[in-house]
């Protein structure tokens, strides 16, 4: 499981984007490991105007979001009162945007590590979590831990 920011999926879902391609591969090879991907219910909005102002089109922008809500594999989590204030916090003690914090405070809470491409959330997220990038991610270490956790559960 995996902390996503909005930076990916809107490169995942702009072809124009820069790092369209890795992400775009990054998701996929995540997806096809029965890798769960997370995000703050927060990530609607940021996608949805994101690509709204990238491509001029609030219908690309509305099925950008509802491609979203369509996977199966993404989980999105409800800001609450207790997410709320893990993302204040955050956001002042690490100087981060509110929208950042609230992915942060979202992979903190869950014991989760972080996807981005936005360099400032990462560095300064990782003081509190582990951060990386779709093109530094190491799918493998979810093989290992999908066969830790089989071997561990085997009946005997």
């Amino acid at each position: 499981m995996r902390v996503v920011d909005a930076s990916v999926w809107v490169a995942r879902l702009v072809p124009q984007d820069v790092h369209y391609a890795a992400s775009r591969r990054w998701i996929e090879a995540c997806t096809a490991r029965g890798g769960t991907l997370v995000a703050p219910l927060l990530l609607l909005a940021e996608v949805a105007g994101a690509v709204a102002r990238r491509t001029g089109s609030a219908d690309l922008a509305k099925r950008a979001t509802e491609t979203l809500l369509a996977l199966p594999n993404l989980r999105l989590v409800a800001l609450d009162a207790r997410l709320g204030r893990a993302s204040a916090d955050l956001a002042a003690e690490l100087g981060l945007k509110g929208a950042d914090a609230t992915y942060v405070a979202v992979a903190h809470l869950l014991g989760l590590p972080l996807v981005t491409w936005d360099q400032q959330q990462g560095e300064r997220a990782g003081k509190r979590v582990k951060v990386y990038r779709p093109d530094t991610d190491r799918l493998q270490d979810l093989d290992v831990l999908h066969e830790r956790a089989e071997t561990a559960y085997r009946v005997r």
